[in-house]
This record gives structure tokens, sequence and C-alpha cells, in this order.
């Protein structure tokens, strides 16, 4: 009996670390220090935001929903500067604090109410509201839409 209990006790931490999702974003400090580590359910339960909007890497309009980059930067590294993003294949952008004090872009985790899967550019791909304003049409904000996005590090 005592070591199924004992058993029972060591398995709870596992079994609370497995019915977390998967982590989909990790953000760290420029010395690597781990800031957050945010599954599907984290980022959901900061603020949203829903842009519809073409792409010029899609078809037709199409439904973002995620979490004001802005926002998420405020809440795990409030003093970062610039960041750095990369993506599951290593592409990689910096991005000035302007460029998300605006309030654009998203980090993307539904399309059209749904997950995204890496066949199609998810989970996560920081969005622009494009059809909103002639400045988010620029070769510089094309290239900062990256899509596949795992990584962030927030410099000070």
């Amino acid at each position: 009996m005592l070591a199924a209990v004992a058993t029972a006790l060591l398995a709870a931490p596992a079994a609370a670390t497995e019915a977390r999702g998967a982590t989909l974003l990790t953000v760290t400090s420029e010395t690597g220090e781990v800031l957050a580590e945010l599954d599907l359910e984290a980022l959901q339960e900061m603020p949203t935001q829903v842009y519809e909007t073409t792409t010029i890497w899609t078809d037709g309009v199409q439904e973002f929903t995620g979490v004001p980059l802005a926002d998420l930067i405020a809440e795990v590294a409030p003093d970062a500067q610039r960041i750095s993003a990369k993506a599951i294949n290593d592409y990689e952008i910096e991005m000035p604090r302007s460029g998300w004090e605006d309030g654009a872009p998203i980090v993307a985790y539904l399309n059209h109410g749904e997950e995204m899967s890496l066949r199609d550019k998810g989970p996560l791909w920081i969005i622009y509201p494009f059809d909103t304003d002639p400045a988010f049409r620029q070769e510089v904000i094309y290239a900062r839409s990256i899509w596949q996005l795992d990584r962030i590090t927030a410099f000070e």
C-alpha cells in the first residue's frame, strides 16, 4: 500500500505536466534566462485580438485570432527594447519596440477559429492587419510576419 501511495505521489507532477499543453512559444532574455514557456492555453488567457485580412501568402480574407505582441511582451519582458523572433526552421527577424507598440501585430494561434498546423504556417504566426493601412504592406512588415514562430528573445 505504501509503495502505491509513493508511486502515485511521484507520478502526480508528471501527470500535471502532461495535462498542460505542449509549449508553443519560449521567451528568453538576452542572457538566455527563460522568461516564459507558453502553451496554447496560456496564450488564450492573454488579451485577444481578431484580424480579418488578406495576406500575400494565402487566398481570400483570413480571420486570425491571437494575442497582441505588445501585450505578450508587456507580460513577460516589459523592459524589452527589441526582440528577436525565430521560427521552427530558424528563420529569424529583429523587431524594435516601435514595431509592437502601436498594438499591431498579433501572435496568431487560430485561423478561421481553428488551430494552425505546421503545414498551415502554424502553430503561431505573427500577423498584421495588412488591409487596414498601407504601412502594413511593406517589405519590412512582410519580413516580420514570421510563421511557425516558436522562440522570442527579449533585449533590454
